[in-house]
């Protein structure tokens, strides 16, 4: 997953500074003994997510320490969601937003000590393999009702799966949509067809998968696969106001500038492992830029006392202020993250490898890791997997290492050599005042290089939107991923295989190599962990000599809230602020 996200967010340079390593993810937390260390990503564990038992998924979930009901916790954030149907929810902020009131078959729980581990949500397990993983089945507890108190069926748990193939659905994960027997010619259950690949018996729902999925319930815990009511089902309009059977419903909502949650009286508790429900409301705004809401935070005044962000970060320009500051920092939740940053190009429109590598060599690694805060906020990268994925292998083809600044003559003689020099690129990036100041280093020293540089800005909201489609107008865009659940499949194949291009997927350089795709597949069908993540690590490598994208940085994420917001905490399932695990201080 997932940004998912695993789930994306854009590079936008939003990390800081902060004060110690914490794992990516399972059994750890911080290093006690190296609280005043930079923080580094290659020192962070790899990412290690076990799938738990059915005791594991049996609610409620467990008490936070201290925590009290009740109070309004505040949401200081950019920009509003994009999507909020599940079926169309890719990007990591959409996930994380949608937590409290979305729930699918299978979802992360999180312990005390940070870990997290895959249990069943509305199943009553994390699932039932059998023919070597080709099927899978679920069985639905009892008890789980709609906001509106009708309890969820058969025919919606059905109904969720077979509309992810209706054309309206354009943005979201596709792998359910690959995997499922007959997938490739269904239309979706709008003209009364379903899907045969998916059986229903009482309360279990079984799937049957074209090839072996091993991980299908690790698939089945993203976002993009909540759950969604058949008689509620708006298609289209669906995307603004969901349906809710967690513990809280969208009470009011003003696109682009604000979004309520309430609580849902119709939620069991004891349904639900994953999620706590200690705030009578959630109140999110949105337009709030890195800076206004790091000084918000740094007052910590009135109402802002009990706010949180879920994609702002500590600013750039307030890092030295917040960091070096020993009561400030004890308000930063700092995490190591799987994502990798990265700036895809159009191969469709640069279609000379040798141009492609004149924008790897010449790229401003260090001016934009010193915009984004300096060393200590993210690790330079040269390769698509971050350290902390399984599968990653260590390898510099564009001397990122020993020359982070760019070499913009090694870049120009390429461009001589294609006699390319001069050769136009249009950059999009979003509208954030730190994007602006990445894009005009970018634009410097590509111009150096012997480019002609235009920048484009794009609102924040529809950015993936705008360059997901594949007949855009840009050459390059910043983006990013994180493995949809701890393997190199989930970014490989959803980023980088010819399947996946088309408007709303995530290949948004268009790569369709066929020695890629073929190592892909292959990879994906090794049985032993060990060979598959050297598989992956070797398919990272492939692609880089292809140069279809620029690895830009791995992630150290600091996220600064009020003083009275209680066990901020990181999920590591949906690489995101815990929304459920929150709590107002009296």
């Amino acid at each position: 997953m997932s940004f998912s996200r695993r789930n994306f967010l854009v590079a936008t340079g939003v990390v800081a500074a902060s004060s110690s390593v914490l794992t990516a993810c399972g059994g750890g937390g911080s290093d006690s003994g190296s609280k005043d260390k930079v923080p580094s990503v290659a020192d962070a564990k790899t990412m290690n997510i076990p799938v738990g038992t059915k005791a594991d998924s049996t609610g409620p979930a467990p008490e936070v320490a201290g925590a009290v009901k009740g109070g309004t916790i505040y949401g200081l954030d950019q920009f509003d969601m994009d999507h909020l149907d599940p079926a169309q929810i890719y990007v990591s902020t959409e996930g994380a937003i949608t937590r409290p009131i979305l729930r699918g078959l299978t979802g992360y729980k999180i312990d005390e000590k940070g870990g997290c581990t895959l249990v069943g949500d509305v199943a009553t397990d994390a699932g039932t393999m059998k023919d070597g993983g080709k099927t899978w089945s679920f069985t639905i507890k009892d008890g789980i009702k709609w906001q509106d108190g009708t309890a969820l069926s058969m025919d919606d748990v059905r109904h969720t799966f077979e509309r992810l193939f209706a054309d309206f659905v354009t943005e979201g994960p596709r792998y359910v949509q690959q995997f499922l027997v007959g997938g490739d010619k269904y239309k979706g259950p709008y003209d009364g067809k379903s899907l045969d690949s998916i059986e229903i018996d009482g309360q279990t729902i079984t799937f049957r998968l074209n090839e072996a999925r091993a991980d299908f319930n690790f698939t089945l815990g993203m976002p993009g696969y909540g759950l969604v009511p058949k008689a509620k089902d708006t298609k289209e309009k669906y995307d603004k106001q969901p349906f809710s059977c967690g513990p809280y419903i969208i009470s009011s909502r003003d696109v682009g500038k604000s979004m309520t949650y309430t609580r849902n009286e119709h939620w069991d508790p004891k349904t639900d492992a994953i999620r706590n429900a200690y705030p009578d409301k959630y109140f999110f705004t949105f337009g709030i830029e890195l800076i206004a809401s790091t000084d918000r935070y740094v007052a910590d005044k009135g109402n802002d006392q009990y706010a949180m962000s879920i994609f702002n970060e500590v600013a750039p320009e307030r890092t030295a202020t917040v960091l070096t500051n020993a009561t400030l920092k004890k308000r930063v939740l700092t995490q190591v993250d799987t994502v990798t940053y990265y700036w895809p190009i159009n191969m469709t429109r640069i279609k000379d490898l040798k141009v492609r590598q004149a924008i790897n060599y010449a790229w401003p690694h260090q001016q934009l890791q010193t915009i984004r805060g300096g060393a200590s906020t993210s690790a330079l990268a040269s390769t698509i997997l971050s350290p902390v994925t399984p599968g990653y292998k260590k390898f510099d083809l564009y001397e990122v290492t020993t020359k982070p600044g760019g070499d913009p003559a090694k870049a120009k003689a390429l461009l001589k050599e294609a006699g390319k020099v001069g050769q136009k690129l249009v950059i999009a990036y979003q509208t954030s005042d730190n994007a602006l100041k990445q894009a005009v280093a970018i634009k410097n020293a590509l111009t150096e290089a012997g480019f002609t540089v235009v920048n484009k800005q794009i609102d924040k909201t529809t950015f993936y939107t705008q360059i997901g489609k594949i007949d855009n107008d840009y050459d390059l865009f910043a983006a990013g991923w994180s493995p949809d659940w701890p393997n190199g499949y989930s970014v490989f194949y959803p980023c980088w295989d010819g399947d996946n291009i088309g408007d709303g997927r995530s290949n948004y350089a268009q790569l369709n190599d066929a020695s890629v795709n073929k190592a892909i597949t292959a990879a994906s069908k090794i049985a032993d962990v060990d060979e598959a993540n050297k598989a992956w690590g070797n398919i990272d490598e492939q692609i880089m000599k292809l140069a279809p994208v620029v690895p830009d940085y791995h992630s150290i994420r600091n996220w600064m809230y009020g003083s009275k917001v209680g066990n901020v905490v990181y999920d590591a399932g949906n690489t995101c602020v815990a929304l459920t695990k929150l709590y107002a201080k009296a």
